[in-house]
Protein backbone atom coordinates (compact mmCIF):
# COMPACT_ATOMS: atom_id res chain seq x y z
CA UNK A 1 0.00 0.00 0.00
CA UNK A 2 1.67 3.50 -0.75
CA UNK A 3 1.13 6.16 2.14
CA UNK A 4 1.38 9.91 1.50
CA UNK A 5 1.72 11.39 4.88
CA UNK A 6 0.98 14.91 6.05
CA UNK A 7 1.85 15.83 9.83
CA UNK A 8 4.11 18.54 11.25
CA UNK A 9 4.79 18.85 14.89
CA UNK A 10 6.13 15.68 17.41
CA UNK A 11 2.40 14.10 17.36
CA UNK A 12 3.02 13.42 14.07
CA UNK A 13 6.46 12.34 13.75
CA UNK A 14 5.55 9.33 15.87
CA UNK A 15 3.38 8.21 13.04
CA UNK A 16 5.32 8.31 10.81
CA UNK A 17 8.17 6.97 12.09
CA UNK A 18 5.32 3.88 13.10
CA UNK A 19 4.19 3.60 9.45
CA UNK A 20 7.84 3.23 8.34
CA UNK A 21 8.81 0.59 10.56
CA UNK A 22 5.54 -1.20 9.48
CA UNK A 23 7.20 -1.27 6.01
CA UNK A 24 4.55 1.08 4.11
CA UNK A 25 5.64 2.91 1.22
CA UNK A 26 5.49 6.48 2.15
CA UNK A 27 6.25 8.25 -1.64
CA UNK A 28 5.43 11.56 -0.24
CA UNK A 29 5.84 13.56 3.03
CA UNK A 30 3.49 16.94 3.15
CA UNK A 31 4.19 19.35 6.59
CA UNK A 32 4.20 22.68 7.41
CA UNK A 33 6.96 25.93 6.09
CA UNK A 34 9.63 25.85 8.30
CA UNK A 35 9.04 28.10 11.18
CA UNK A 36 11.30 30.46 13.09
CA UNK A 37 12.04 29.10 16.70
CA UNK A 38 14.63 29.86 19.63
CA UNK A 39 16.64 32.24 21.19
CA UNK A 40 18.01 33.44 17.89
CA UNK A 41 14.76 32.67 15.66
CA UNK A 42 16.36 31.16 13.17
CA UNK A 43 13.95 28.86 10.53
CA UNK A 44 13.79 25.15 11.95
CA UNK A 45 12.35 22.00 10.01
CA UNK A 46 9.62 20.54 11.72
CA UNK A 47 9.98 17.06 13.50
CA UNK A 48 7.95 15.30 10.62
CA UNK A 49 10.25 17.11 7.90
CA UNK A 50 13.55 16.04 9.74
CA UNK A 51 12.62 12.55 10.51
CA UNK A 52 10.85 12.19 6.56
CA UNK A 53 14.31 13.93 5.07
CA UNK A 54 16.51 11.27 7.17
CA UNK A 55 14.71 8.64 5.64
CA UNK A 56 15.34 9.84 2.47
CA UNK A 57 11.62 11.02 1.91
CA UNK A 58 10.03 13.39 -0.71
CA UNK A 59 8.61 16.09 1.46
CA UNK A 60 6.50 19.04 0.19
CA UNK A 61 5.90 22.20 2.29
CA UNK A 62 3.13 24.09 0.30
CA UNK A 63 1.37 27.14 2.63
CA UNK A 64 -1.78 26.11 1.21
CA UNK A 65 -3.71 23.40 -0.44
CA UNK A 66 -6.57 25.66 -1.83
CA UNK A 67 -6.06 25.83 -5.34
CA UNK A 68 -8.26 29.15 -5.49
CA UNK A 69 -6.50 30.53 -2.45
CA UNK A 70 -3.65 32.49 -1.45
CA UNK A 71 -0.55 30.84 -2.71
CA UNK A 72 -2.36 28.80 -5.97
CA UNK A 73 1.30 27.96 -6.86
CA UNK A 74 1.85 25.70 -3.67
CA UNK A 75 -1.52 23.88 -4.11
CA UNK A 76 -0.73 23.10 -7.67
CA UNK A 77 2.60 22.36 -6.78
CA UNK A 78 1.14 19.89 -3.89
CA UNK A 79 -1.07 18.70 -6.21
CA UNK A 80 1.47 17.73 -8.75
CA UNK A 81 3.19 15.78 -6.36
CA UNK A 82 0.10 14.14 -4.79
CA UNK A 83 -0.50 12.93 -8.66
CA UNK A 84 3.18 11.78 -8.80
CA UNK A 85 3.08 10.32 -5.64
CA UNK A 86 -0.06 7.53 -6.69
CA UNK A 87 -1.04 6.98 -3.14
CA UNK A 88 -3.79 4.82 -2.09
CA UNK A 89 -4.76 6.68 1.13
CA UNK A 90 -2.94 10.09 2.62
CA UNK A 91 -2.40 9.18 6.40
CA UNK A 92 -3.07 13.10 8.60
CA UNK A 93 -1.98 14.23 11.90
CA UNK A 94 -1.71 17.56 13.25
CA UNK A 95 -0.94 18.51 10.21
CA UNK A 96 -2.12 22.57 10.73
CA UNK A 97 -3.81 22.98 6.97
CA UNK A 98 -7.35 22.73 5.90
CA UNK A 99 -7.55 20.17 2.93
CA UNK A 100 -9.76 21.28 0.64
CA UNK A 101 -11.98 18.94 -1.37
CA UNK A 102 -9.74 17.08 -4.23
CA UNK A 103 -7.31 16.54 -1.98
CA UNK A 104 -10.26 14.26 0.26
CA UNK A 105 -11.22 13.08 -3.03
CA UNK A 106 -7.94 12.06 -4.59
CA UNK A 107 -6.36 8.86 -2.98
CA UNK A 108 -8.63 5.53 -3.87
CA UNK A 109 -9.09 4.90 0.15
CA UNK A 110 -9.51 8.60 0.89
CA UNK A 111 -7.93 10.91 3.45
CA UNK A 112 -7.28 8.92 7.43
CA UNK A 113 -7.21 11.11 10.65
CA UNK A 114 -5.45 10.52 13.78
CA UNK A 115 -7.65 12.31 16.38
CA UNK A 116 -6.22 12.25 20.30
CA UNK A 117 -9.80 12.26 21.78
CA UNK A 118 -12.70 10.54 21.91
CA UNK A 119 -14.84 11.74 19.23
CA UNK A 120 -17.22 13.60 18.93
CA UNK A 121 -15.89 14.78 22.21
CA UNK A 122 -12.82 17.74 21.94
CA UNK A 123 -13.15 18.67 17.84
CA UNK A 124 -10.72 20.66 17.01
CA UNK A 125 -7.18 22.03 17.96
CA UNK A 126 -6.36 21.56 21.26
CA UNK A 127 -8.07 18.13 22.28
CA UNK A 128 -5.47 17.16 24.66
CA UNK A 129 -5.36 20.51 26.75
CA UNK A 130 -9.30 20.73 27.05
CA UNK A 131 -9.53 16.99 28.03
CA UNK A 132 -6.70 17.78 31.50
CA UNK A 133 -8.56 21.17 31.97
CA UNK A 134 -12.09 19.84 31.72
CA UNK A 135 -11.51 17.10 34.42
CA UNK A 136 -11.95 14.80 31.90
CA UNK A 137 -11.57 11.17 33.65
CA UNK A 138 -10.62 9.65 30.09
CA UNK A 139 -9.42 10.37 26.87
CA UNK A 140 -8.07 8.60 23.87
CA UNK A 141 -7.41 8.25 20.02
CA UNK A 142 -9.97 8.39 17.36
CA UNK A 143 -8.97 7.06 13.40
CA UNK A 144 -11.47 8.97 10.97
CA UNK A 145 -12.28 8.92 7.57
CA UNK A 146 -12.02 12.85 6.76
CA UNK A 147 -14.63 14.61 5.00
CA UNK A 148 -15.02 18.60 4.92
CA UNK A 149 -16.37 19.74 8.37
CA UNK A 150 -14.15 19.73 11.18
CA UNK A 151 -13.43 16.55 12.70
CA UNK A 152 -16.77 15.09 11.70
CA UNK A 153 -15.94 12.18 9.45
CA UNK A 154 -16.83 8.86 10.20
CA UNK A 155 -14.93 7.19 13.26
CA UNK A 156 -13.12 3.83 12.08
CA UNK A 157 -11.37 2.78 14.84
CA UNK A 158 -11.41 4.52 18.68
CA UNK A 159 -9.42 3.35 21.75
CA UNK A 160 -9.64 4.60 25.30
CA UNK A 161 -6.90 5.60 27.63
CA UNK A 162 -7.34 6.94 31.25
CA UNK A 163 -5.98 10.45 32.32
CA UNK A 164 -4.01 10.28 35.49
CA UNK A 165 -4.48 12.93 38.36
CA UNK A 166 -0.97 14.30 38.00
CA UNK A 167 -0.59 13.94 33.95
CA UNK A 168 0.12 17.09 32.15
CA UNK A 169 -0.31 17.82 28.03
CA UNK A 170 3.05 17.12 27.47
CA UNK A 171 3.10 13.24 29.44
CA UNK A 172 -0.40 12.64 27.80
CA UNK A 173 0.84 13.89 24.52
CA UNK A 174 3.42 11.33 24.27
CA UNK A 175 1.09 8.64 25.92
CA UNK A 176 -1.08 9.73 22.98
CA UNK A 177 0.98 9.86 20.39
CA UNK A 178 2.49 5.98 21.07
CA UNK A 179 -1.55 4.98 20.68
CA UNK A 180 -2.10 7.36 17.82
CA UNK A 181 0.88 5.50 15.61
CA UNK A 182 0.26 1.94 16.33
CA UNK A 183 -3.65 2.48 15.49
CA UNK A 184 -2.93 4.13 12.55
CA UNK A 185 -0.53 1.18 10.98
CA UNK A 186 -3.54 -1.16 12.44
CA UNK A 187 -6.27 0.70 10.26
CA UNK A 188 -4.26 0.58 7.43
CA UNK A 189 -3.76 -2.83 7.67
CA UNK A 190 -7.32 -4.08 8.05
CA UNK A 191 -7.85 -1.41 4.98
CA UNK A 192 -5.46 -3.31 3.21
CA UNK A 193 -8.33 -6.46 3.41
CA UNK A 194 -11.29 -4.40 3.23
CA UNK A 195 -12.01 -5.52 7.14
CA UNK A 196 -12.14 -1.20 7.82
CA UNK A 197 -15.72 -0.56 9.09
CA UNK A 198 -17.19 3.10 9.36
CA UNK A 199 -19.24 4.34 11.81
CA UNK A 200 -21.17 7.68 12.13
CA UNK A 201 -20.11 9.98 14.87
CA UNK A 202 -22.68 10.46 17.84
CA UNK A 203 -25.08 13.49 17.28
CA UNK A 204 -24.88 13.90 21.17
CA UNK A 205 -21.39 14.97 23.36
CA UNK A 206 -20.11 17.17 20.58
CA UNK A 207 -17.05 19.56 22.46
CA UNK A 208 -14.66 21.65 20.47
CA UNK A 209 -11.36 22.02 21.51
CA UNK A 210 -10.17 25.95 20.57
CA UNK A 211 -6.66 26.46 19.97
CA UNK A 212 -4.98 27.53 22.95
CA UNK A 213 -3.97 31.50 23.25
CA UNK A 214 -1.35 32.84 25.73
CA UNK A 215 -3.87 35.14 27.19
CA UNK A 216 -5.44 31.70 28.95
CA UNK A 217 -2.11 31.26 30.98
CA UNK A 218 -2.52 33.78 33.15
CA UNK A 219 -4.19 32.44 36.58
CA UNK A 220 -7.26 34.05 38.06
CA UNK A 221 -7.28 32.95 41.75
CA UNK A 222 -10.78 33.57 42.04
CA UNK A 223 -11.66 30.34 40.61
CA UNK A 224 -11.65 27.11 42.60
CA UNK A 225 -8.37 25.19 43.95
CA UNK A 226 -9.28 22.46 41.60
CA UNK A 227 -9.86 24.34 38.50
CA UNK A 228 -6.77 26.54 38.70
CA UNK A 229 -4.52 22.96 39.15
CA UNK A 230 -6.43 21.29 36.10
CA UNK A 231 -5.30 24.23 33.99
CA UNK A 232 -1.64 24.41 35.24
CA UNK A 233 -1.12 20.78 34.11
CA UNK A 234 -3.38 21.38 30.82
CA UNK A 235 -0.92 24.53 29.59
CA UNK A 236 2.20 22.40 30.19
CA UNK A 237 4.48 23.03 28.18
CA UNK A 238 2.31 26.06 26.49
CA UNK A 239 1.80 28.16 27.07
CA UNK A 240 2.56 27.48 30.84
CA UNK A 241 0.35 28.64 33.91
CA UNK A 242 1.29 32.25 34.77
CA UNK A 243 0.41 35.17 37.61
CA UNK A 244 2.13 38.35 38.83
CA UNK A 245 3.76 38.59 41.93
CA UNK A 246 5.09 42.31 42.32
CA UNK A 247 6.74 43.31 39.39
CA UNK A 248 7.44 40.05 38.14
CA UNK A 249 5.37 37.48 35.93
CA UNK A 250 5.90 33.87 37.73
CA UNK A 251 5.39 30.54 35.67
CA UNK A 252 3.48 27.80 37.87
CA UNK A 253 4.29 24.23 36.59
CA UNK A 254 3.44 22.21 39.57
CA UNK A 255 1.00 22.31 42.39
CA UNK A 256 -1.25 20.38 44.40
CA UNK A 257 -4.78 20.90 46.29
CA UNK A 258 -4.22 21.53 50.05
CA UNK A 259 -7.56 22.09 50.72
CA UNK A 260 -10.86 22.64 49.81
CA UNK A 261 -11.79 24.94 51.71
CA UNK A 262 -10.72 28.56 51.66
CA UNK A 263 -9.47 29.69 55.07
CA UNK A 264 -12.63 32.89 56.25
CA UNK A 265 -9.03 35.44 56.41
CA UNK A 266 -7.90 34.25 52.94
CA UNK A 267 -8.34 36.50 49.95
CA UNK A 268 -7.95 35.01 46.53
CA UNK A 269 -3.97 34.87 45.32
CA UNK A 270 -3.11 35.42 48.93
CA UNK A 271 0.31 33.73 49.54
CA UNK A 272 -0.70 32.16 53.49
CA UNK A 273 2.17 29.45 54.09
CA UNK A 274 5.84 29.10 52.60
CA UNK A 275 8.14 26.31 53.50
CA UNK A 276 9.88 23.76 51.25
CA UNK A 277 7.67 21.66 50.61
CA UNK A 278 5.43 24.43 48.91
CA UNK A 279 3.79 27.59 48.55
CA UNK A 280 0.24 27.76 50.01
CA UNK A 281 -2.03 30.64 47.99
CA UNK A 282 -5.83 30.90 49.16
CA UNK A 283 -8.50 30.47 45.83
CA UNK A 284 -11.48 31.38 45.60
CA UNK A 285 -12.30 28.33 46.81
CA UNK A 286 -9.79 25.45 48.65
CA UNK A 287 -6.07 26.19 48.82
CA UNK A 288 -3.41 25.08 46.24
CA UNK A 289 0.34 24.38 47.06
CA UNK A 290 2.39 25.32 44.62
CA UNK A 291 5.87 22.90 44.37
CA UNK A 292 7.56 24.31 41.01
CA UNK A 293 8.04 27.63 39.62
CA UNK A 294 9.74 29.38 37.34
CA UNK A 295 11.09 33.07 37.48
CA UNK A 296 11.73 35.53 34.91
CA UNK A 297 14.69 34.27 32.22
CA UNK A 298 14.91 31.32 35.08
CA UNK A 299 14.81 27.49 34.41
CA UNK A 300 11.42 25.64 35.74
CA UNK A 301 12.95 24.58 40.02
CA UNK A 302 11.53 22.96 42.31
CA UNK A 303 10.01 25.26 45.45
CA UNK A 304 12.59 24.24 47.85
CA UNK A 305 15.46 25.92 44.87
CA UNK A 306 13.10 28.41 43.78
CA UNK A 307 12.83 29.83 47.18
CA UNK A 308 16.57 30.27 47.67
CA UNK A 309 16.63 33.20 44.94
CA UNK A 310 13.15 34.72 45.44
CA UNK A 311 12.32 34.46 48.73
CA UNK A 312 8.39 34.70 49.49
CA UNK A 313 6.45 35.57 52.90
CA UNK A 314 3.00 35.15 53.60
CA UNK A 315 0.39 37.63 53.01
CA UNK A 316 2.32 38.20 49.62
CA UNK A 317 -0.68 38.20 46.84
CA UNK A 318 -0.40 36.98 43.16
CA UNK A 319 -2.45 38.65 40.38
CA UNK A 320 -2.74 41.82 43.12
CA UNK A 321 -3.77 44.00 39.73
CA UNK A 322 -7.16 41.42 39.68
CA UNK A 323 -10.34 42.96 41.29
CA UNK A 324 -12.57 41.26 44.44
CA UNK A 325 -15.20 40.61 42.21
CA UNK A 326 -16.73 37.31 41.77
CA UNK A 327 -15.30 34.77 39.37
CA UNK A 328 -17.76 34.19 36.28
Amino acid sequence: MRVAFAGTPEFARVALERLHAAGFTIPLVLTQPDRPAGRGMKLQASPVKQFAQAQGMAVAQPRSLRLDGKYPDDAEAARTALQAAAPDVLVVAAYGLILPQWVLDWPRLGCLNIHASLLPRWRGAAPIHRAIEAGDAETGVTIMQMDAGLDTGDMLLIERLPIGPRATTATLHDELAALGGRMIVEALELAACGGLARTSQPAEGITYAHKIEKHEAAIDWRQPAAVIERRIRAFDPFPGASSALGADIIKIWRSEIESCQRPSDGRPGQILQVNDEGIDVACGEGTLRLTELQRPGGKRLPVREFLRGHALQPDQRFGVEADESPAP
